[in-house]
């Protein structure tokens, strides 16, 4: 097959060539056309039945001239080359250089497809990986392996935080130095993808990145392969050169709705909203590849990004997507609007594996009952700002008061912060208790009395 050429086009429109007289493909196959003018484009088979192979072209159909195009099914998935110099490198969703640079000449090439991993050969997740950002570090924190995904809305700055949640996540530790990056942009604009490289080359990290951009006016296709290839790649850093790999993706709503329209395309049966009832097991397929496993030492930990269509969390997206994630940190538009960044909504926001990396061992002792109380202390301070909007803030009583301050100092100054201020972990602790201070030792009852006698400013 792979050195047979077919000349039994029967139509080409939209970037979809269907071939007749074809026998043996398999969908997901590469593709490779020859047109009259003897350039080559590249291919997918997106659909395979006995009677018609449904290919799409990457750089589409247009001036295609059917009966002198020669079609090459080369009976093999899309491989990505990998070796060490994929670091500090751009590419574009299908692996291919677009920084200027040579290609990666390797023979190590690696279906994007990803293999089988063995449930029972992975390893817990555990440790804590450093942001910079407190409002995910403090009360939201992420650890080594976890899937832990950014749920906003159009308009919010997502691609901020993503960007600089890469220019300043890291390892604490011994194992700082063997911590990279996989940064994947689906679906952006040139301004975005501008601005991440920009972002990127000027803070100095872009040397221990590996980035992966589809634009928006590039092949649908291609934005399919582009998280794979991703994937691929902090496999390879992860397990083949024993490293610690953040993947960082954004945004997965452009991915799905890239799915959704290949599946009209090839007729398959629509479900929610559209989207091909297989919507579930695709986004597992992706994120069940972060992780670690057992008897090796490199990990894999996953931030994708997704923006939530009119603000709705029940989204088909977010909603499947926090069935196979560990948690969710959602952007919220109220804090947006009053010009706190980052926006995050910390009392919807959960890390479910945030108590296997953080402690005595990990971040600080005092970590995990901070963090508590930061919840509970923020959650009674809304009910007071809602009864003061009721009755009056001249109305509550001097603990309320207290109580109201709170509140507004926790978003200004704990969530806000700036987009290129970088807290330590304990810079974001002492800060919350700096906080904390501002309400009595008696209504802090998640903290132990030792630690309210050495951190609490009041205590004394």
């Amino acid at each position: 097959m792979k050195h047979v050429e077919f000349r039994t086009a029967a139509s080409a429109q939209g970037g979809l060539v269907v071939m007749r007289g074809v026998p043996g493909v398999a969908a997901g196959s590469r593709v490779q056309l020859r047109d009259h003018a003897g350039r080559l484009r590249a291919g997918l088979v997106i659909r395979a039945a006995d009677d018609a192979v449904l290919v799409e072209v990457f750089e589409g159909t247009d001036e295609l001239d059917l009966e002198r195009t020669w079609v090459r099914f080369l009976d093999e998935p899309f491989r990505l080359p990998v070796s060490r110099d994929i670091l500090g490198r751009v590419f574009n969703g299908a692996g291919l250089p677009r920084d200027g640079r040579p290609p990666i000449i390797s023979a190590d090439r690696r279906d994007v497809n990803g293999e089988p991993l063995n449930p029972a050969a992975r390893a817990y997740p555990r440790e804590f990986i450093q942001t910079g950002i407190s409002a995910i570090d403090g009360m939201n924190s992420l650890t080594r392996g976890q899937k832990l995904p950014i749920f906003s809305g159009g308009g919010l700055p997502h691609n901020r935080v993503a960007a600089q949640i890469v220019r300043q996540a890291r390892l604490l530790g011994e194992e700082a130095a063997e911590f990279v990056i996989v940064f994947a942009a689906f679906g952006a604009s040139h301004a975005d993808a501008q601005f991440f490289r920009e972002s990127f080359e000027e803070s100095g990290v872009l040397n221990k990145v590996v980035m992966f951009l589809n634009l928006a006016d590039e092949p649908v296709i291609e934005r399919l392969l582009t998280p794979r290839a991703a994937l691929t790649a902090a496999e390879y850093l992860a397990y083949d050169l024993d490293t610690h790999v953040l993947v960082v993706m954004t945004d997965m709503t452009a991915y799905a709705e890239a799915l959704r329209e290949v599946a009209v395309l090839r007729g398959d049966v629509p479900a929610r909203k559209g989207y091909p009832g297989y919507l579930y097991s695709d986004l597992a397929e992706l994120y069940e590849r972060a992780g670690r496993i057992k008897n090796r030492r490199g990990s894999i930990t996953l931030i994708p990004v997704l923006s939530m269509p009119s603000d709705d969390i029940t989204h088909p997206i977010p909603d499947l997507t926090g069935y196979i994630t560990e948690g969710q940190i959602v952007l919220g538009r109220e804090l947006a609007n009053q010009g706190v960044y980052p926006p995050v909504t910390v009392l919807p926001s959960l890390s479910r594996l945030m108590k296997d990396g953080i402690g005595k061992n990990f971040t600080r002792e005092d970590h995990p009952h901070v963090a508590s109380q930061l919840f509970a202390s923020y959650a009674k301070a809304l009910e007071v700002r809602g009864l003061a909007a009721i009755i009056g803030a001249e109305e509550l009583s001097e603990a309320d008061r207290r109580t109201l301050a709170f509140a507004e100092a926790f978003e200004r100054r704990f969530i806000g912060q700036g987009e290129d201020e970088d807290r330590s972990i304990h810079e974001t602790l002492n800060l919350a208790w700096d906080l904390l201070s501002m309400l009595p030792p008696e209504a802090l009852v998640r903290v132990s009395e030792d630690e309210l006698a050495k951190y609490h400013k009041g205590a004394a």
